[in-house]
């Protein structure tokens, strides 16, 4: 007897309609079937009954097992008597889901639920729903012999969307055998619908068919195309509804499919249109081209990647005018810098990561973070289901080469799953610039040479294990990972004079543990902590003076280029960090949400090169920061998910503790702690199905990063008496997305914002010392918008966005008072994107295909200076720039597999690039890469 598997399963309704007898019956006699489901016991004993390791991919009843035996015929399960139908989660119905919750039944002698927990989840409502349905079901109890005894039971409740009496409409795809994504022209398509009649279709080109006027109730689709195969698929439709299916033909001879694919909104689908100030962009492009994590954020509107030089270099974020540690950034909720990529954003690889979520200056309570700008979540992989294997190799020019290495494993029947990855980038930057070369009498005269000291290495790898689906963990993963980098500096914020021997590099190491699991009664749990170690080195002592030729002249150089003294530095960090999220799902429409995130770093380091060995080495102090952020958010739905409002409250804590060495005193302490709270809104009403409006607002407080506190030990100087940045943002915008119309998909938007920022932290300096400092006041006030267009079949895709922004110093006093109502400098502040893709299907074999990519980037000229500060004609202006790039992708499937190559050219016209004044980028350059999936 196979006591794993699930009793008869519940059908939900919207409404508690009375149930009729025949249902009734039925509901008994599946119960009486659960002989085979559950296992009598004596109160208090270990229940037989564990979640199916062997269940259905779609959350099904799983397969009884063959060799399980017999119960003794004394033992005779629990009978269901008394069936409570479930609420329907009204946002779920809205956008026409269904679900199956598995719920482990604890049944006391007396026949009542003790308890209902959920074994198998549906999310969406549909859990709750069930459990508090299944509390109030009254059975006759288990028995052994003649005594009632307790026992537990695994109980499918399935939620299957209400017959409507209008006609309805079905529409689909029909898609190739094996695991490809590309349809079948012409096959025939037949509906057999339950009255007996047939409504019949082909489909067109890409394999898509639509039939309209069919009642409502279950029907059977049969596609059929000569010589490629057959299939035939179970569903339902709905009145008033058009239903999606995607129907895979089966080769002749293989076993054909008993379950129908309905297509739902993915979780970025789900995210973009949430009240959240977000916008998401999916990498599954992009993973085979070659542009790295840099490019594909600078395509976004909104966002500006600014670089000092090619693969490795500093890079400078900005979203919306704010920039630097003003924008946090994490992988799966984890801060960034704690999760193995200390050196940037830019440099993550792009093939690790799924999607990338960009928070506009209002920061989800979830995150945890202290935001004043917005937040980036890079979202790797979440399927587990399947086991899979990728690679990529990329060369291109400057001697660059980039491979990445990814896989997963999962054994279903034990939940166990296995993951890896690891990654290698090389660049050597050598490419040609323009400057003044020094001649033997001391002259200086316009040359063209090339960067010889701007190498850049780094590699890295993680290993993730944990169980999924288990009736104590819906996910439980344990991280380790460990990434290195070094990179060669060639010469400081401006280029003049070069450096030979300057190098600098970090290495990370941690773990964390992260555990998600519903906990009942609507509250589930999202939890993830860890530890991490970084060491940075910074190494100066090269006796040599270089020129821009890359030779050297040891002549009456002392050891040192940077400074007049030689550096050989070493600093340490050690992080520990937590995030814990608490929900709570009163209702299928009201959620409140509970999150606290501590964070812990300390710092120290070693001087090796003191110039004077007695004095007291300031990288030895003790150093330490924790930060706490708690957040309490309300979640409202109303109106069938057409009105989404998220209303929060945040509280901030700091703690700040150093030592300041004074000249012939004992080290001094100087600690500082910080408290402040915030509050937000966010707001999203849906005007048609295809075109809602967002609105939203915080008071943001973030807090001196240890970056901006204690410097970099390099070129950076600590600044302990920095205070918190506070900000108004505001958002205001409009979204179209109308897909599947007869002309294609049209997409749009346009978004007002507001940044209100005082007391902002910003790096200041000349070409020597700079520092992080308060300005006393800063307003950005910008629009933003977007239009894209996809022909039908996804042949041609039109893509563009721009982006302005007017970002003013607000200070009357202080160390910017003269020049209130400037433009902050040295930020860009209007700038596009536009993008073309021009995509052939089947051009050498069934499952390939060809696609042509255009990008193009404007800049518009900005001044590295206050405005007002001399004559125009006398300014240091960063030129505006149009800088093009194109590329060919080829791609073929076979199955589950693919193989990719791709080639682009960037910087097509060698424009002369500048993101910072005096350095410029690479010029024209070639890239091939090849990726490799199973």
């Amino acid at each position: 007897m196979n006591t794993e598997a699930p009793a008869r399963r519940g059908a939900a309704r919207p409404s508690r309609a009375r149930r009729s007898a025949g249902a009734a019956a039925l509901v008994a006699a599946g119960a009486l079937l659960a002989g085979g489901a559950a296992r009598a016991q004596d109160a208090g004993a270990a229940s037989p009954a564990e979640p199916p390791g062997d269940a259905a991919p779609d959350g099904g009843a799983p397969r009884a097992a063959a060799d399980e035996p017999r119960e003794a015929p004394e033992n005779h399960p629990p009978v269901l008597h008394s069936f409570v139908e479930a609420d329907y989660p009204a946002a779920a119905l809205a956008q026409g889901l269904q679900g199956t919750v598995v719920l482990r039944l604890s049944i006391e002698a007396d026949g009542r639920v003790s308890a209902a927990d959920v074994a198998q989840a549906a999310g969406h409502g549909f859990d709750e729903a069930a459990q508090a349905a299944a509390r109030r079901f009254l059975f006759s109890p288990a028995r052994r012999g003649d005594t009632p005894v307790a026992s537990r039971i695994l109980y499918a409740y399935e939620f299957h969307l209400p017959k409507a009496p209008a006609s309805g409409a079905l529409r689909g795809r029909v898609l190739l055998p094996g695991a490809s994504a590309l349809g079948v022209a012409g096959a025939e398509v037949l509906v057999r619908q339950q009255d007996g009649s047939a409504e019949r279709t082909r489909t067109d080109g890409e394999g898509r068919f639509q039939l309209e006027g069919l009642a409502p109730g279950p029907c059977v689709v049969i596609a059929e195309a000569s010589g490629v195969g057959r299939a035939e698929v179970e569903t339902e439709i709905a009145g008033a509804h058009v239903a999606e299916i995607a129907v895979r033909l089966v080769q002749s001879g293989e076993e054909a499919p008993i379950e129908v694919t309905v297509r739902g909104p993915s979780e970025a689908e789900r995210r973009r249109q949430s009240a959240e100030a977000v916008t998401v962009v999916e990498t599954d492009r992009v993973k085979r081209e070659t542009s790295d994590m840099g490019e594909v954020l600078a395509r976004t509107q909104g966002v500006g990647v600014r670089r000092e030089g090619g693969l490795g270099s500093a890079t400078r974020f900005s979203l919306n005018g704010l920039t630097g540690d003003q924008v946090r950034f994490f992988l799966d909720g984890v801060p960034l810098e704690l999760a193995g990529y200390p050196f940037g954003v830019s440099n993550v690889p792009v093939g690790l990561v799924e999607r990338v979520e960009i928070y506009s200056g209002v920061v989800p309570v979830r995150l945890g973070a202290d935001a004043l700008g917005g937040a980036v979540d890079l979202i790797t992989d979440q399927d587990l289901c399947a086991s899979r294997a990728g690679a990529s190799y990329e060369v291109g020019s400057f001697d660059t080469h980039r491979a990445a290495l990814a896989g997963s494993h999962l054994h279903r029947p034990s939940g166990l799953f296995a993951r890896a990855s690891g990654f290698f980038d090389f660049a050597k930057n050598d490419y040609p610039v323009d400057t003044e070369v020094e001649d033997e009498r001391g002259r200086f005269s316009p040359a063209r040479v090339y960067r010889f000291h701007d190498a850049y290495r780094s590699a890295g790898g993680h290993v993730e294990l944990g169980v999924v689906d288990r009736p104590w963990a819906r996910r439980l993963r344990l991280r380790a990972f460990v990434t290195d980098y070094d990179k060669e500096y060639q010469h400081k914020l401006v280029m003049r004079v070069p450096y030979g021997g300057v190098t600098y590099g970090e290495t990370s190491a941690g773990v964390n543990l992260r555990y998600e699991q519903p906990l009942g009664r609507g509250v589930s749990l999202d939890a993830v902590g860890g530890y991490a170690y970084v060491r940075g080195r910074f190494l100066d002592v090269a006796r040599c003076d270089y020129d821009w030729m890359g030779r050297c002249d040891p002549e009456g150089a002392e050891p040192g280029e940077t400074d007049v003294v030689p550096h050989d530095q070493v600093f340490w960090d050690h992080s520990a960090f937590a995030r814990l999220n608490v929900e709570w799902r009163i209702q299928p429409s009201h959620a409140v949400r509970l999150a606290t995130a501590p964070t812990y770093v300390t710092r120290t380091g070693d001087e090796r090169r003191q110039s004077d060995p007695d004095s007291p080495d300031p990288l030895a102090d003790r150093r330490s920061v924790l930060a706490l952020v708690n957040g309490l958010e309300y979640d409202l739905d109303l109106f069938e998910d057409r009105l989404d409002n998220l209303l929060f409250v945040k509280q901030y804590v700091q703690r700040v503790a150093s030592e300041s060495p004074v000249a012939g005193d004992p080290a001094r302490d100087r600690d500082r702690s910080t408290h402040r709270f915030g509050v937000g809104d966010a707001l999203r009403y849906r005007l048609t199905p295809w075109l809602y409006g967002k609105a939203s607002y915080e008071w943001a407080t973030r807090l001196p990063s240890p970056d901006e506190v204690f410097g970099d030990n390099t070129f950076i100087a600590a600044n302990l008496g920095l205070d918190p940045e506070i900000s108004h943002n505001a958002n205001l915008g409009l979204t179209l997305d109308a897909r599947g119309t007869p002309a294609g998909a049209f997409r749009a938007t346009g978004n007002g914002f507001l940044r209100a920022a005082d007391r902002l932290i910003v790096l200041l300096g000349n070409d020597r010392d700079q520092s992080y400092e308060n300005v006393h006041g800063a307003r950005s006030l910008g629009v933003e918008g977007s239009v894209g267009w996809t022909s039908p079949g996804e042949h041609l895709a039109l893509d563009g966005n721009v982006t302005y922004l007017d970002f003013r110093n607000t200070s009357s006093e202080g160390a910017f008072g003269a020049f209130e109502g400037d433009r902050i400098p040295n930020r860009p502040y209007l700038f596009a994107n536009g993008s073309a893709r021009l995509l052939f299907r089947r051009v050498f074999a069934a499952e390939d295909e060809v696609a042509l990519t255009w990008n193009s980037r404007y800049v518009h000229e900005y001044f590295r200076t206050w405005e007002s500060l001399g004559r125009r004609e006398s300014k240091q202006v960063i030129p505006s720039q149009l800088v093009h790039s194109a590329g060919l992708g080829y791609v073929v499937r076979r199955g589950r597999a693919s193989l990719s190559t791709a080639l682009e050219m960037q910087n097509l016209t060698d424009e002369r690039v500048f993101d910072f004044f005096g350095t410029p980028r690479p010029g024209r350059s070639f890239y091939v890469k090849t990726t490799a999936e199973l």
